[in-house]
């Protein structure tokens, strides 16, 4: 026993260098080499290359180190066209070229299910990781921190595993109307003399810089965070913004005095323009509200609900369940080709904008509740309503258990499982294993330059 303990016990201490071979990428975009069969993490390195490593952190299973140097290089590597990349830590992925990037995504999906489940991979159908176009600019909400340098307003993000404040002018996958329009505020900060929010010092006013835009609509909602209701000059910033920007259409104002690290607080006030702003999906508009959630990326949402489309493959007759439903988006994608959908969320507000997206649309086949998919599954089924298609889209965290047991009690003919993790995917699929067979998994890139990769997968009832 004590020589098995030896052959596996921690090799490395911190300040060490040693040669490193990366085999794969790992879940957050490091590069994963073994030394004496020991696991190490390192940020920036590629599967293929050599490279000298030196160890940082050392914990009982695995190591974390950082490339000295690049012996041996992948041919994937590019020069990161982000000139902060590497402080801001945003992006993990930006090193490697982008159509690499989709076969490494599809291969921490093939990773995932290898050290999660007993399915025969051979015989599993993962395809091709279907990609944008134009990997840029995707993304319609940016949420930048405010702070204060050489007596200048920043807004930016807090640097990998730091509190230091990286300044951001002109992010690479945002949408260039929230960069022209949080640069633009934090100008007017400044010219106003606004209070900015010091994190150490607890004193200030403005903490946060949240904007969203609308791709087809061209729309902007502004979302200024500060700890209290009083900002000095609060009605001449709000006309110098709608000034300086007649694109923003949306003024509002979130309160959060606490010592936290979620952006926005309890309560929030409309002070300018509309409430909402328009966007839209598809042939669906939806309404966005300051707290609403809304896909990020939505050129890859309408590519990622047409593959949800394409599993559930409907002739009309069926019954869906949409568990985790939020606003409704998915179920409204799938209605006109389905007889009924049912749609559950824990989440209040986002059952009644649900109700109101549906009511607007004209969508008459589909009912929203408040609660668990566990709770009305089984309940519809006793009343006579049994799906024929459940969709899920859960959390990172995956599906809670209860609603996996309540799948296999209520035994719909196909599962659509829309997931944002492929660990959990994985995990959840082998706990239905004996119920149901995966019939496929697509992966879809909706975060490129990242480590993320959504998937869909169709499982079938056996």
């Amino acid at each position: 026993m004590k020589e098995k303990k030896q052959e596996t016990g921690i090799k490395l201490s911190p300040g060490q260098t040693f040669p490193l071979t990366i085999k794969r990428l790992g879940i957050n975009g490091e590069g994963v080499g073994y030394f004496k069969r020991q696991v190490v993490f390192v940020p920036g390195a590629l599967p293929g290359e050599e490279v000298l490593v030196e160890a940082t952190k050392i914990q009982t299973k695995f190591a974390e180190g950082k490339v000295k140097k690049i012996r041996k290089s992948s041919p994937f590597r590019v020069k990161p066209p982000c000139p902060i990349y590497e402080e801001c830590g945003g992006c993990q992925l930006q090193h490697l070229s982008y159509d690499q990037q989709l076969k490494e995504k599809r291969d921490i999906v093939v990773q995932s299910l290898e050290r999660h489940t007993k399915l025969k991979l051979s015989s599993l159908d993962i395809r091709q990781t279907i990609g944008m176009e134009d990997p840029w600019n995707y993304r319609n909400k940016s949420q930048f921190q405010v702070g204060q340098q050489k007596g200048k307003v920043i807004a930016g993000l807090y640097g990998l595993d730091s509190h230091r404040l990286v300044p951001i002018q002109n992010c690479m996958v945002q949408h260039p109307l929230t960069n022209k329009v949080s640069d633009g505020i934090k100008q007017i900060l400044e010219d106003f003399q606004v209070p900015i929010y010091d994190e150490r010092k607890r004193k200030g006013i403005v903490r946060t810089i949240v904007t969203r835009a609308g791709f087809t609509t061209g729309e902007v909602q502004v979302v200024l965070i500060t700890t209290q209701k009083e900002v000095p000059r609060k009605k001449l910033i709000m006309a110098e913004i709608q000034k300086r920007f007649p694109e923003v259409k949306s003024l509002v104002q979130n309160i959060n005095g606490n010592k936290t690290s979620l952006i926005f607080g309890e309560k929030t006030i409309h002070l300018s323009g509309e409430e909402v702003i328009q966007e839209t999906l598809g042939d669906l508009s939806f309404e966005l509200s300051a707290r609403a959630f809304f896909q990020l990326n939505p050129v890859q949402t309408v590519q990622l609900y047409d593959e949800v489309k394409k599993a559930a493959n409907l002739s009309g007759e069926e019954k869906i369940a949409d568990a985790y439903c939020g606003v409704g988006t998915i179920g409204m994608w799938l209605a006109k080709d389905a007889s009924e959908v049912r749609g559950m969320d824990t989440i209040e507000e986002a059952i009644i904008d649900a109700q109101e997206n549906a009511a607007r649309h004209g969508i008459e086949n589909a009912t929203y509740v408040t609660g668990t998919a566990e709770h009305w599954l089984p309940k519809w089924v006793n009343e006579g309503w049994r799906p024929d298609v459940v969709v899920v889209d859960p959390p990172r965290t995956g599906c809670d258990r209860k609603l996996l047991d309540a799948i296999k009690q209520v035994k719909p003919k196909k599962f659509v499982y829309v997931s944002c993790n492929p660990s959990t995917l994985a995990k959840d699929i082998d706990y239905l294993s004996n119920d149901y067979k995966v019939e496929y998994i697509q992966p879809v890139d909706m975060f490129p330059h990242t480590a993320h990769v959504e998937n869909v997968a169709l499982l079938v009832k056996k």
